[in-house]
């Protein structure tokens, strides 16, 4: 199998916060590896922009430094040494104007103009107006924003406001990572280009799904930024929720950003609300002395924020009316996993007895680590004695499947970066889209903030709180195992 690099047309792409974190960890290593891989055209630019102070010599270097600590595999000497000479920098006031009229000057005309806000949500709009009041944005110009988007509704709505005062929707790329993991786009594939899956994606044949993103990390240093966000508003609201869409839509007219994304919001709007018995929140407890729990890496002992949350969810249409979607994500877990599993049914009627016991067909999709799915059939246990089954799995891991190819396979960051430079906003979020998840999350987060109840504690280590394992029982089911 070979895999093809497409190049994409010239341009010039800002990153706004070019010296922050992410820039450092994903963003830069990640362009790095595209112009490794021959996709950027040879006058395709990229420019940092920050309101330190550096020389573009200085930002040159701390580019090598973060390709040699996050990515010092990739190419050879001389590509990095022609990669960072397609670097520039620019010393620039979100706030003010100082910096943008040498933002300004480096802009080449008739190509695209991509700007990556790399920055606080606070910062979006005043981004925006100045880069129309000093005449750098036109018709071809492209603005990546991070999570969060929003604390609220209103917050969500407030910005797309900001934003598109200034921009129109078309050019307003909401990026959320997961949804450029190879596995979720292969998810999609899966549903709508094999007739296997498609007639029995529904609630005649499904017994359940279960979605379920745990990390064995704290909080660690955002433990100000968490306590007043919590796993709802920092994976439920944004991550998970793009999971179960995809897991749940209909399939779309084409493969269209819009089609996509109409279909995508269905879902969301048909959602029910979550009463709060059906869902469990937790706290990580301390694990000795060098592993602080929750409540001190927030230093707030009065902490009410979740760490972890599970629940049960329910979708109103026809397809899914009477199947249960499972959510749950948690810090501090036993081990660092996202899957997806789609439980079927059991069949109507076993004609091998009792002795054979109970078995159901389960197609997981992994997501990290080890992207691949699995779909587990019953056969018969090898040997003599009688009919015994067994569950045993048909195995795709990507990395054995591709062989060498599964290796030159961007990182979510990579492909989309590239599809805001093709101008396909597929996996991206759109603002009707953002404003109906928190619509959908606000009365469930104010429903347990006015009953102020503490989450509960679990161990740092385990599968989380027991409560999450009872709200799986008390209808008969169980969670899957979390391992890496």
């Amino acid at each position: 199998m070979v895999s093809r690099v497409i190049p994409v047309d010239p341009f010039d792409l800002v990153i706004f916060g070019g010296t922050g974190d992410l820039a450092r960890r994903k963003i830069l290593p990640g362009l790095y590896r595209r112009f490794c891989s021959g996709q950027m055209e040879d006058n395709s630019r990229i420019i940092g922009a920050a309101r330190s102070e550096h020389s573009t010599e200085e930002f040159r270097q701390m580019v090598a430094d973060a390709i040699a600590e996050f990515d010092p595999k990739s190419g050879t000497p001389e590509m990095r040494a022609e990669f960072l000479e397609r670097l520039e920098y620019v010393q620039v006031d979100a706030l003010g104007d100082a910096g943008w009229q040498d933002l300004a000057a480096l802009m080449s005309p008739g190509r695209v103009r991509a700007f990556y806000f790399s920055v606080a949500p606070s910062l979006f709009g005043a981004l925006a107006e100045r880069l129309h009041t000093h005449g750098i944005a036109d018709d071809q110009t492209r603005i990546v924003v991070e999570k969060p988007f929003g604390h609220d509704l209103a917050s969500a709505k407030a910005l797309n406001a900001d934003l598109a005062a200034h921009f129109d929707e078309s050019q307003i790329y909401r990026i959320d990572h997961y949804l450029g993991k190879e596995t979720v786009q292969n998810l999609m594939a899966v549903r709508f280009g094999n007739m296997l899956f498609e007639p029995l994606w529904n609630a005649q044949y499904v017994d359940h799904i279960q979605i379920t993103v745990a990390e064995t990390v704290g909080v660690g240093g955002r433990g100000e930024y968490y306590d007043k966000s919590g796993a709802m508003r920092d994976m439920v609201q944004n991550h998970l929720m793009q999971l179960l869409c995809l897991i749940a839509m209909e399939p779309p007219a084409k493969f269209d950003h819009d089609a996509v994304r109409d279909e995508k919001l269905k879902v969301i709007r048909a959602l029910e609300q979550v009463p709060l018995q059906d869902v469990v929140r937790g706290q990580y407890l301390a694990a000795g002395a060098d592993e602080p729990g929750y409540l001190e890496h927030v230093e707030n002992a009065d902490s009410k924020t979740e760490s972890f949350i599970a629940m049960k969810l329910r979708v109103s249409n026809w397809r899914w009316a009477g199947t249960p979607i499972y959510l749950r994500t948690g810090k501090r877990l036993k081990a660092r996993s996202s899957e997806i599993a789609v439980v079927f049914k059991e069949t109507p009627h076993s004609i091998f007895g009792a002795d054979a016991g109970r078995h159901r067909n389960v197609l997981t999709i992994r997501l990290q680590p080890n992207e691949g799915m699995d779909l587990f059939v019953t056969i018969k246990e090898p040997g003599p004695g009688g009919m015994r089954l067994v569950d045993v799995p048909l195995d795709m891991t990507f990395a054995e499947a591709l062989g060498p190819d599964a290796e030159d396979v961007p990182d979510a960051y990579e492909r989309l970066i590239m599809d805001v430079i093709r101008g396909n906003q597929t996996l991206f979020m759109r603002g009707d889209e953002v404003e109906a998840a928190w619509a959908w999350a606000d009365p469930l987060i104010a429903s347990w903030e006015e009953r102020g109840d503490k989450p509960v504690a679990y161990e740092s280590g385990s599968t989380g709180p027991e409560e999450a394992l009872a709200l799986m029982h008390r209808d008969g089911r169980r969670w899957r195992e979390i391992r890496a």
